[in-house]
């Protein structure tokens, strides 16, 4: 099935409420991912907590290992490509778009920006021991709950946009 009124070369395959497979991907992305950080941050951080620091420090570096791996690194990039066509999609549409989906999809994007911008590089300096755990442990999971916030958030806008 395809949107009515649009030129072939835009039409987009839709679901059952109207809005396309990609708003559809993108929300689903967005709550797996932001479940996700969620989970980890109630259950493994604070085990790693209870844990003295160097072993808190090894489990960590061993967790961040397993997940630069297909299937969270598809399902982390692929949630943000999809955002990214949604918004951009959101600016082709005659109708100007939906404000709820490109603010859906600002929201998980900002949360993967932060990924990129606090997570990683404090992960990279836990690998290196360039940081200990009492330097690591309290950003880290601020931007973990701040990231699984925008998340969440994000995959509700778009699911319900």
């Amino acid at each position: 099935m395809f949107m009515a009124g649009q030129p072939a070369a835009v039409r987009l395959p839709v679901t059952g409420r109207g809005g396309t497979m990609l708003e559809a991907a993108a929300g689903v992305g967005a709550a797996l991912v932001g479940g996700f950080y969620l989970v980890f941050g109630m259950t493994v951080m604070p085990a790693l907590r209870r844990r003295p620091a160097r072993e808190a420090e090894a489990a960590m570096v061993a967790i961040n290992e397993q997940a630069v791996r297909a299937p969270f690194m598809v399902l982390f990039f692929g949630t943000a490509l999809a955002c990214a066509g949604t918004i951009t999609l959101q600016f082709f549409l005659s109708s100007g778009g939906s404000g709820v989906l490109i603010l859906g999809s600002v929201c998980y994007l900002a949360g993967w920006a932060l990924t990129m911008a606090v997570n990683v590089p404090l992960n990279s300096r836990l690998d290196r021991s360039t940081v200990d755990w009492s330097g690591f442990e309290r950003p880290w999971r601020g931007a973990n709950l701040t990231r699984a916030l925008l998340s969440v958030a994000g995959s509700i806008l778009l699911l319900q946009g």
